[in-house]
């Protein structure tokens, strides 16, 4: 497999530091709101990633944090006359249900930054031991100066970076460069905990390098978010990392491309900025899933109504083929014919396809097509007919490709029809025996605004549920 590394910024046979395990973390929300369509985008895309890996034969541990200590959530939690704790579990919660709708599945490890303050306090000392970092009347920075090759992962160098720098009104920090690793509480009953250098919190950078290596190690496979993250965040992770371990922190840099809403930027001021649970009272997280699987990850992607009906039916079509081979399975009998075995032969060609797609950076868009064509070919070999044994094995080979993006989970097997629906299902075929067409449309049409289609099959009618 290869993979676009962020940091040689050319793809690279993906080599894992330790064949037993592949050791990825990926940075998680800021629990303060509902994520949104940005945040959804790592979430499934290296989602994804860790299915394909075990697909392959890999195990796989895989972090994601929760960051629930960030100014962020002091001030929501001013806002609702609540407690820091009790915003950031509330949005934990929303956070694994949209995550769930989306098919993201569970971390290994979802660590939070408040379970593990004497870790950080500990990774900070040390920096500070080592001459990377230094403490200003209670507050933490650490020295990007003093860390050769900072900037490595952005490809920026410090004079670009200092031109650009500025302190903010309050801070201590004796360069610009300069930045937080503990903040000294500001004011009493803040949120803080007691440190060497007083009471406070810590900064925004450490809470991953830490959790990183406690969970995962000192040196990892991936480590993996949104372009956003790639500086400040990413690159502050290494030099924190890196000072303090003496080894390399991450072997592989991957990082998703932007989402823009109508072909512009999401901001709240445009109003055209949209959380998941938004997106979820129009569509399924399958619908959604399957958008932000279409593009090649590292590609910046547009949402946009068109674009999500356009992912919609797309879907549609996916569903209903799995759909009509369990139809099959349900109506049909026999062995599979000299023809089907055939067939299922070369049917394993879209597999490799699919393989080939994934293992070449992760190319879901690719991925996608292969399935589709396995679709056509499924289609067009059962448009007569099939086996059951041939309709199992098919629908067997278009789970295992699908599985692995993470689609078609959420399709249920047909619900059992209740008794007056099954009366008109029947009127209507009777209707139909004896050509009276004119009440079998009226019945059809009954049917459809039920959220009902019937599709006449060599096997027999096929209820198909909108």
């Amino acid at each position: 497999m290869k993979v676009y590394n962020t940091l040689t910024r050319k793809k690279e046979e993906f080599v894992p530091v330790d064949e037993k395990e592949i050791r990825i973390y990926v940075c998680g929300p800021t629990v303060y709101n509902y994520f949104h369509i940005g945040n959804a985008r790592p979430f499934v895309v290296f989602d994804t990633l860790r299915r394909y890996l075990e697909y392959r034969g890999n195990k796989v541990k895989f972090v994601q944090n929760f960051t629930d200590v960030d100014d962020k959530i002091i001030n929501r939690a001013a806002e609702e006359g609540t407690t820091p704790s009790e915003v950031s579990e509330k949005y934990i919660q929303e956070y694994y249900k949209d995550a769930k709708a989306l098919n993201v599945r569970l971390a290994d490890v979802h660590p939070k930054v408040t379970e593990n303050i004497p870790e950080i306090i500990s990774f900070v000392k040390d920096l500070i031991d080592k001459g990377y970092a230094y403490e200003v009347e209670g507050d933490v920075y650490f020295s990007p100066r003093s860390f050769e090759g900072y900037g490595k992962l952005s490809k920026q160098n410090i004079e670009d970076l200092e031109a650009g720098a500025r302190i903010e009104i309050g801070e201590k920090k004796r360069d610009p460069l300069d930045f937080a690793l503990w903040k000294g509480q500001k004011t009493e009953g803040e949120l803080a905990w007691d440190s060497p250098w007083g009471k406070g919190r810590p900064g925004w950078h450490i809470e991953c390098s830490c959790m990183s290596k406690k969970y995962l190690g000192e040196t990892i496979d991936i480590h993996a978010g949104g372009q956003d993250l790639t500086f400040p965040h990413h690159e502050n992770e290494i030099a924190q990392s890196e000072a303090h371990n003496g080894k390399p922190f991450a072997k592989y840099w991957m990082h998703n491309g932007y989402i823009t809403i109508d072909n512009e930027k999401m901001s709240k001021s445009k109003g055209n900025f949209f959380t998941v649970r938004d997106i979820l009272a129009q569509y399924t997280g399958e619908t959604m899933r399957f958008f932000l699987l279409s593009g090649h990850y590292r590609n910046p992607i547009n949402f946009s109504e068109p674009l999500m009906e356009q992912a919609k039916n797309s879907l549609a079509r996916m569903q209903n083929a799995k759909s009509n081979l369990e139809h099959l399975i349900r109506t049909s009998e026999g062995s599979m014919s000299p023809e089907e075995t055939a067939n299922l032969e070369g049917f394993g060609r879209y597999r490799e396809e699919f393989i080939e797609a994934m293992e070449d950076d992760l190319n879901t868009a690719d991925a996608i097509t292969a399935i589709f064509e396995l679709i056509s070919g499924i289609n067009s070999s059962v448009r007569s007919g099939a086996s059951k044994e041939y309709a199992e094995a098919s629908l067997k080979l278009l789970l295992e490709l699908t599985t692995v993006l993470g689609l078609l989970s959420d399709q249920q097997e047909e619900e059992p029809v209740d008794q007056e629906l099954e009366k008109l299902i029947e009127e209507r075929q009777d209707a139909r025996e004896n050509k009276d067409f004119a009440r079998a449309d009226e019945i059809r049409d009954i049917l459809k605004e039920k959220g009902i289609t019937l599709k006449d099959t060599p096997q027999g009618v096929q209820i198909i549920r909108e």
